[in-house]
């Protein structure tokens, strides 16, 4: 059960001793019998006109009874004496001691406002997790790179000269995709029709799939489109630096060896 608190308790307990006092006072009627309700102040204890008092019963009446009327009935008194005008209207709904109409707080329960239990968070932090895996992919790709420069024999060459073309003359290596494309096709579809429809492919790619998940495996079709896409150039990129020889020709560099030249 709620408890109560005391500052509360003795509020409704001098409400309590005031209505008391008030019904038994002189003038103020008897309290009714059976537990009821004390009667309503009169017009000289709650010094408030009578015309005000029956407006503020009449618009209680009309807001809580869906615009009923309020009937007035006109009494005469059986020794011939002066006619009083009484109001019958539904008595407010909620009234207090004292006949006071007045809303009542909640009583809460006392606790802490700060909310002390921890909101699980999809976040991951930077250290270790992050910066860890990064250093053991920068020391692969250094691993790699030397061991390739070990086996494979790529000098420096001497200044170019604009009056001998190399053989074989090949475009930087992230140009050699594009170069061995135009081996095989027209300039035009080589160097601006796949190309353009490859761009194309991967700028609709969100919109054509809507899946909200950062997971891979949630995303099957970016990830295969992607991964496509990557081969596809990867595959050309190394045909172009491994297996073309002099007149840009197809070799096998295990018996022609490697032209590769930086």
């Amino acid at each position: 059960m709620t408890e109560i608190p005391e500052h509360l308790r003795k509020r409704a307990e001098e409400a309590r001793a005031k209505a008391a006092a008030a019904s038994g006072a002189p003038g103020g009627g008897d309290a009714p019998a059976g537990g009821g309700e004390p009667a309503a102040p009169s017009e000289a204890e709650s010094k408030i006109p009578a015309h005000l008092l029956e407006r503020s019963k009449a618009a209680k009446a009309k807001g809580s009874g869906g615009g009923a009327e309020v009937s007035t009935q006109v009494a005469e008194p059986a020794g011939g004496g002066v006619a009083t005008a009484t109001a019958t209207a539904p008595p407010p709904v909620g009234v207090g001691p004292g006949g006071h109409t007045q809303r009542l707080l909640t009583v809460v329960k006392s606790g802490s406002i700060q909310d002390v239990k921890a909101t699980p968070q999809d976040k991951v932090h930077v250290w270790p997790h992050l910066l860890v895996v990064e250093f053991v992919a920068a020391l692969a790709c250094t691993a790699f790179t030397l061991v390739f420069s070990i086996f494979v024999n790529a000098p420096l060459l001497e200044l170019s000269n604009s009056n001998q073309t190399p053989n074989p003359s090949k475009a930087p290596w992230y140009f050699l995709g594009l170069q061995e494309l135009l081996k095989w096709f027209h300039p035009m579809v080589a160097g601006v029709l796949l190309p353009g429809m490859g761009l194309v492919a991967l700028i609709l790619a969100p919109y054509t799939d809507r899946n909200p998940s950062n997971k891979p495996e949630d995303r099957k079709f970016a990830v295969s489109l992607f991964t496509m896409f990557l081969m596809f150039w990867a595959v050309l990129v190394m045909i172009g630096t491994f297996f073309r020889g002099p007149g840009f020709n197809f070799i096998f560099p295990w018996n022609d060896g490697l032209f590769v030249e930086l």
